[in-house]
């Protein structure tokens, strides 16, 4: 006689890992801020945080994200830059511009750097997460 299978429980399952994300961004309480909207959403793990561009070259090293969101106006090294170093050694990585500034030279300057794509800060948290979603290939949508 043919056995079934045990139906598979809820704690048996296994999960998807969670997409690895790095904050970079030189004022705080912006990297609170997402830090605190990210963490909400279910699938996401933040894997660290960079106050400056420098820092987050060396944290996408250390870290390995999935995505980095990165500040194009950071000190030490500019986003554009930062992001430029990234791709250079970790183009499987991707790289999402934010800036409060959303003129098309900035923002052609960092898709040119390798950047996947650009959020303005001034956009909804949907459309953040809807941008991580597209780079990563999963259209996550809301």
């Amino acid at each position: 006689m043919l056995e079934l299978p045990e139906a598979e429980a809820e704690s048996d399952r296994i999960e998807p890992a969670a997409l690895r994300l790095l904050i970079s961004d030189d004022h705080k309480l912006m990297r609170d801020g997402l830090r605190g909207l990210l963490e909400k959403e279910p699938g996401f793990q933040i894997v660290g945080e960079a106050a400056n561009g420098l820092e987050a070259v060396y944290l996408t090293y250390e870290a390995k994200p999935a995505v980095v969101l990165m500040d194009i106006n950071i000190s030490v090294m500019d986003g554009i830059e930062a992001t430029r170093q990234i791709m250079a050694d970790l183009p499987e990585i991707k790289v999402i511009g934010l800036s409060l500034h959303a003129e098309q030279q900035v923002v052609s300057e960092m898709l040119a750097a390798g950047a996947s794509s650009f959020v303005p800060k001034s956009s909804s948290p949907e459309e953040l997460i809807d941008a991580i979603g597209t780079a990563v290939g999963s259209g996550k949508e809301n």
